[in-house]
C-alpha cells in the first residue's frame, strides 16, 4: 500500500473520496413580509449579485425585489 501524497492540507490523488467537509455550504434566506427568497449559492444575477454571494456581502443598501423591504426584514431558513 502506497502512502498517500498531500498538498496544503489535501490529498493529491484523485481517487481520494472527497467529503462534505470540503463541499461549501450556502444559507437561504427568507424575507419575512413577503416569503421571497435569497439563495446564496443561485445569487440574483439579474440584480448584479452573482452566484455565492453571501448575504453578508450584499450591501445593506439592498432592498427586496419583490416588497422593497430591506435587509434587516430577512431571516435565515433551512430549505429542505
Amino acid at each position: 500500500m502506497r502512502e498517500r501524497e498531500w498538498d496544503n492540507g489535501r490529498p493529491t490523488d484523485p481517487h481520494y473520496p472527497m467529503t462534505d467537509a470540503t463541499a461549501t455550504t450556502y444559507r437561504t434566506w427568507m424575507c419575512v413580509v413577503c416569503g421571497f427568497l435569497y439563495d446564496e449559492a443561485e445569487g440574483l444575477p439579474e440584480e448584479g449579485i452573482a452566484p455565492g454571494t453571501r448575504w453578508e456581502d450584499i450591501p445593506d443598501t439592498w432592498t427586496c425585489p419583490d416588497c422593497g423591504v430591506t435587509k434587516d426584514d430577512f431571516e435565515m431558513v433551512e430549505v429542505p
